[in-house]
């Protein structure tokens, strides 16, 4: 096995391109001494010596004649720095600029995890859990159109699981296996979005539900925010030029009209219900007796549930009589063990609507502060200084006070109102309290700051409620301007 020249240069057509020669030699092949790859094959390119070893001498022998067929059959170049003919050196280019392209322009699979990655440290449970379902509604949109696509309803399941990022390393859920595959290999890339067709089926399904029902106007506002946020995300990383839903008309979702006035209870009725709560469960479980104050909280104070969880005693001021103050400082939603960094099913945040930093004072009226007192005297606090928790000292959950207030409402109301809309839900107790406060004279914005919400949020869902004659309004506008009745008469 000789190592001399036994090859021509190859045919000269023209010259080469910069980096690249004809001046190629290509030698015999030839025994390295290793055993994993004892056969050598050398060539020289404009005076450097190139090489590869191979496991068996023909391998080495098909590598040789692939060279000699670029150097004589097809004449090419062969580029100095690496040694390779020219066309090997393109399909390298080629298939490095297609790596590339894939890379710019991931699957909306692929990119609602890359995502979801890099929004989890920063964000809470609650904005987790729907920015998964942004992505899991809009996934239904990218789906290409196949007699083998999932149901959509494992398409969404099998998205919110995956965007989780502990679960990157490890198998999907019995039930989803299949669906995660067909996924990984046919989701469409999120460069389909900038045909008008996919864009507009993405933000039908933002704003309608499986069943083909509008969503809710607040589930649609909460899902599109979580889609322009993921676009931002592209369009900053370089896959998308623009938010291609943008300029797409808003559907005209199923929106949250005013507060029935059913739902709300009279003064007389939301003592009898807080009554009824006291005779939920058995004696020695004590349910119901346990959450008759966390209920008043929200009764009289028209606070959310998820606040009266993580209300504490230190921030409470309940003196012997009179008016009390709850300062809020937190709030404890519930969110699923998946969403959360504790593994915990409550999240721990700041107060909606505020910095984090931020409490919120509450006056809360002599009733209110003898049911606190009472409660805590006969269940004393949590081992972290909680007011309410359960029989095990842990959070009060969703489900347990849900079912106390569901088993109160036949024991506090007749049939015929318990068959009504009347104290539906715990919310509903909120919007009597606040309903209360505005009936009460007190201005909106104060209304608002009590409650924590906005002033334009009361005025547009209580204002219904608001039963104000005009005959008794007309007399608080001439009592302001300084108007007699005989003035007004005489007009």
């Amino acid at each position: 096995m000789s190592t001399e020249d036994d090859a021509p240069a190859g045919r000269h057509r023209g010259s080469a391109r910069p980096g690249f020669t004809f001046d190629v030699k290509l030698w015999k092949i030839s025994r390295t001494g290793r055993k994993s790859r004892p056969w050598r094959l050398r060539w020289v390119v404009a005076g450097r010596v190139c090489s590869d070893t191979f496991a068996t001498y023909p391998l080495a022998e098909s590598r040789r004649n692939e060279l000699w067929q670029a150097m004589n059959r097809r004449g090419e170049a062969f580029e100095i720095e690496s040694g390779l003919p020219e066309s090997e050196v393109r399909q390298a280019e080629a298939a490095e600029a297609a790596k590339a392209e894939e890379k710019l322009n991931p699957t909306w699979w692929e990119f609602s995890r890359e995502f979801m990655k890099r929004r989890w440290r920063t964000a809470a449970a609650k904005t987790r859990e729907g920015l998964a379902d942004s992505l899991a509604s809009a996934a239904l949109g990218m789906l290409p159109d196949r007699p083998d696509t999932p149901e959509l309803a494992a398409v969404r399941r099998a998205v919110r699981w995956v965007v989780i990022p502990a679960h990157a390393s490890e198998e999907p859920p019995p039930g989803l296996e299949t669906v995660c595959a067909w996924l990984t290999e046919h989701s469409l890339p999120l460069s389909a979005l900038k045909g008008r067709d996919v864009a507009e089926n993405v933000h039908y399904r933002l704003a309608y539900k499986l069943d083909g029902k509008l969503a809710a106007k607040e589930t649609y506002k909460r899902r599109r925010r979580g889609f322009n946020a993921a676009m931002t995300y592209a369009i900053q990383r370089g896959y998308l030029d623009e938010n291609p839903v943008a300029g797409l008309e808003r559907y005209a979702t199923a929106g949250r009209a005013a507060i029935d006035p059913r739902v709300l209870m009279n003064a007389v009725q939301g003592r009898e219900f807080l009554t009824a709560v006291s005779y939920v469960g058995s004696v020695h479980r004590n349910r119901g007796r346990r959450l008759v104050a966390f209920f008043g909280c929200i009764l009289y104070a028209a606070m959310r549930p998820a606040e009266v969880v993580g209300l504490r005693r230190e921030d409470c001021y309940l003196p012997e009589t009179g008016w009390g103050v709850l300062t809020l400082r937190e709030t404890r939603p519930v969110s699923g063990k998946k969403w959360t960094d504790s593994g915990d099913r409550h999240d721990k945040r700041g107060l909606k609507m505020r910095d984090p930093e931020t409490d919120r004072p509450v006056p809360i009226p002599p009733v209110l502060v003898a049911m606190l007192r009472a409660h805590v005297k006969e269940f004393g606090t949590a081992a972290d200084g909680r007011v309410f928790q359960n029989e095990r000292g842990g959070l009060v959950g969703t489900s347990s006070y849900w079912r106390v207030w569901q088993e109160a409402r036949p024991l506090a109301f007749p049939p015929h109102k318990v068959a009504s809309p009347l104290a539906g839900t715990p919310y509903d107790g909120r919007a009597t309290c606040i309903t209360d406060w505005l009936r009460s004279g007190l201005p909106v914005a104060e209304v608002a700051r009590r409650a924590g919400t906005s002033p334009e949020v009361i005025d547009r869902h209580y204002a219904g409620c608001i039963d104000n004659s005009e005959e008794e309004d007309n007399k608080k506008i001439e009592k302001t301007m300084g108007w007699g009745t005989e003035d007004s008469d005489a007009a």
